[in-house]
């Protein structure tokens, strides 16, 4: 079971759904391009105040793939345990989170972009009004040049990695399937075009 349910963050079963901004959740296998795709988002929609893409908090060191806030572990629960995220879970022995201030920008009206894991989908269906599931893929030959190329020991080895990049399409509830083949520009195009979409 997720240790999410158990969480400060959890909405309570009679809880008002947050709304009406819009939470985009980007999902999908190590290797998929997610990370370039909001990216690029990111920079499209640089000088629109109401697109938000707030930093994950991960147990592991920011890398040049990878932008994100560093906390050490304890810390990290603590902060979970307090409340501060409002999604977070844990995953190769690694832990996640996306701070609660989505919650105040949601509230505000705004679309708020994040990356998470398919593992967090059914809760925050749950918690917001209104959510959009983006699932990001790209062939198995893909995934694996891009593992291969990326070389990031903390996800573990490379047959581990390819075998959990297989698996990550299954069972996705997903709104959207961009399949991430090619120059990233069409990718990132779509993702721009479905943050804008009312």
């Amino acid at each position: 079971m997720s240790p999410l349910l158990d969480t400060p963050g959890s909405p309570h079963p009679d809880a008002d759904p947050i709304g009406p901004g819009r939470l985009i959740l980007v999902v999908g296998p190590s290797g998929a391009g997610k990370d370039t795709l909001i990216a690029g988002a990111r920079a499209a929609c640089g000088h629109d105040p109401a697109v938000v893409f707030p930093r994950r908090v991960v147990t592991r060191e920011a890398t040049a793939d990878e932008d994100h806030a560093t906390a050490a572990e304890e810390p990290f629960r603590r902060a979970a345990a307090a409340g501060e995220f409002a999604l977070w879970w844990e995953a190769h022995g690694l832990c996640y989170g996306i701070p609660c201030s989505v919650d105040h920008d949601i509230r505000a009206g705004r679309h708020v972009v994040c990356n998470v894991s398919r593992t967090v989908i059914a809760l925050a269906r749950m918690r917001y009004r209104s959510v959009l599931v983006v699932h990001v893929t790209a062939p198995e030959h893909v995934l694996q040049a891009r593992l291969a190329s990326r070389g990031r020991t903390s996800d573990g080895d490379h047959a581990d990695r390819i075998m959990r990049a297989a698996a990550v399409g299954q069972g996705v509830d997903a709104d959207v399937l961009i399949d991430n083949v090619g120059e990233p520009q069409a990718g990132i195009g779509r993702l721009v075009a479905l943050i804008r979409r009312d």
